[in-house]
């Protein structure tokens, strides 16, 4: 995530946005949120690390800042409604990407929060609301009630969560409904000949353990050159080492409990069916949910290796000897279908040139450094995100403002 900028929020306005007074509502949020974080801080660490927290604030108004700049540039036009399905995670930064951004285009803007974290958006939404007094109305009923109510009435609907999920709600929706479904992907983190092990080291564990692992932008898989493996594994077991377990509100904590159970069943049982391979931690306690980060050291992938979606500390690892071989496995089958971003270390031209092809790919560098609010954002994989007006689906990088300009038909806003 980007750090966030000190001027306030685009004081001009233009005819291309059609809701351009509520410029002023954002940027009550974003100084409410610059000088006064702590009420919002301390609400955000119920569910994630106080390091977490701060990126997630830093992220929120950097983007508002943005936001106007963002409408001008791509120039949606207007809508007449947005519904959105929140997600579980990321609550503040969800709440300006889904809800405040687009008031700007939008006549209303309708949400449902994730039953997981309702109590925690309820009070969120009261803070913020209390500043912009937009129309951002939060609705607490069952998925299928919101899908009947609001879901389908809407110009636009924006789901984050299981592609399963979307795909069920999709089928509910209209011709001309625009559809934005924004998912999760594999991620490989690539270690390639040339790079600077220590550095790939340190990224491994920032992105990885970013929220205690609770975050769609980790590696669900590490490809280490086998050249650099040995090497790679007793940097990045050594930094493990050295991590902190506390409380979320603790701002020295490096990683706190998993929160949400189901992702705690589901890493534990990976750890359970692969526990030959596991090589450093990987202590599980399900009456505290301490998840304690974990390496394993897996055998090379293919084009048939299924790659579980982890939201804990999970280091998967494998080692490759191949760049060409590798390429081709993560461009073909499920890799492809979860293609949302990549990340490459060293020298390997052909992989970077294949992998860009069909997603984000950083080179020397994590996601979280690309990571902008205001620019589409994700890769060509239909499980990782895409746009569906009714009748074509879009798999490509997702930012509402974009996609409505792109595919909404002026007949349908």
């Amino acid at each position: 995530m980007t750090s966030a900028p000190v001027q306030p929020a685009g004081d001009t306005l233009t005819w291309s946005v059609p809701y351009g007074g509520r410029a002023d509502a954002l940027r009550r949020v974003r100084d409410f949120l610059a000088r006064e974080p702590g009420g919002v801080l301390d609400l955000l660490c119920e569910i994630s690390t106080h390091r977490a927290a701060g990126y997630e604030l830093e992220a929120a108004v950097a983007t508002l800042d943005g936001a106007l700049a963002e409408v001008e540039r791509y120039r949606p036009g207007h809508v007449r409604s947005v519904a959105v399905f929140m997600p579980s995670n990321v609550l503040l930064y969800s709440y300006v990407l889904y809800l405040l951004v687009p008031s700007l285009y939008s006549g209303s803007v309708v949400f449902r929060p994730s039953s997981q974290v309702r109590d925690q958006v309820v009070r969120l939404h009261r803070m913020l609301a209390a500043h912009h007094r937009l129309p951002v109305e939060l609705v607490t009923a069952s998925q299928r009630a919101f899908v009947r109510d609001h879901a389908r009435p809407a110009s636009v609907v924006v789901f984050t969560g299981a592609y399963r999920n979307a795909e069920r709600i999709r089928e509910q929706l209209s011709t001309g409904q625009l559809f934005l479904h924004l998912g999760a992907g594999v991620n490989p983190f690539v270690v390639a000949p040339g790079a600077d092990v220590e550095r790939a080291a340190a990224d491994a564990v920032e992105v990885r353990m970013l929220n205690a692992g609770q975050d769609c932008l980790g590696p669900d898989l590490f490809c280490v050159h086998e050249e650099l493996l040995p090497g790679f594994l007793d940097e990045l077991i050594t930094r493990l080492k050295g991590l902190r377990y506390g409380p979320y509100h603790d701002p020295a904590t490096d990683y706190g409990p998993i929160f949400y159970e189901g992702a705690l069943e589901e890493a534990a049982l990976f750890l359970a069916r692969n526990r030959k391979d596991i090589v450093h931690g990987g202590a599980v306690d399900f009456r505290s949910r301490r998840f304690d980060p974990v390496v394993v050291h897996g055998e090379a992938v293919t084009p048939r290796t299924h790659v579980p979606e982890f939201f804990a500390p999970v280091f998967n690892v494998a080692g490759y000897r191949d760049e060409s071989a590798l390429a081709a496995t993560l461009t073909t089958g499920s890799f492809t279908e979860r293609a949302l971003g990549a990340s490459v270390y060293g020298t390997a031209p052909a992989l970077v040139e294949a992998l860009r092809r069909r997603t984000t790919v950083t080179t020397d560098t994590t996601l979280l450094s690309v990571d902008d609010g205001n620019a589409p954002f994700g890769g060509y994989g239909r499980q990782a995100n895409y746009i569906s007006d009714g009748e074509n689906v879009h798999a490509e990088p997702v930012l509402i403002s974009k996609a409505v300009a792109d595919h909404l038909p002026a007949d349908a806003r």
